[in-house]
């Protein structure tokens, strides 16, 4: 089973916010997850934006489990995990 960490959306139009998840990669965007680690809300003020389990994360991307872009870059900003450059 590959495990990816990623974005559930919740929300009404326009509002959205998202939960930041593990789950199988084969399941659709907002079925069944695995575990809840993190609060994504693009609106709010720049403190409130991003909330994160931070230990839970690095357990799962420990296991092997592999954040989409979009998480990656808001683990990149917490410094959780960094990208490593190919040169």
């Amino acid at each position: 089973m590959s495990v990816k960490i990623r974005l559930k959306r919740f929300g009404t139009k326009k509002r959205p916010y998202y939960r930041i998840v593990v789950m199988d990669s084969r399941a659709p965007r907002d079925g069944r997850t695995l575990e809840e680690v993190g609060l994504y809300h693009p609106i709010e003020a720049e403190d409130k934006q991003v909330v994160l389990k931070e230990d839970r994360i690095k357990e799962w991307i420990g296991k092997g489990a592999q954040p989409t872009a979009t998480v990656k870059k808001l683990l990149n900003k917490r410094e959780i995990f960094l990208q490593r450059s190919v040169n």
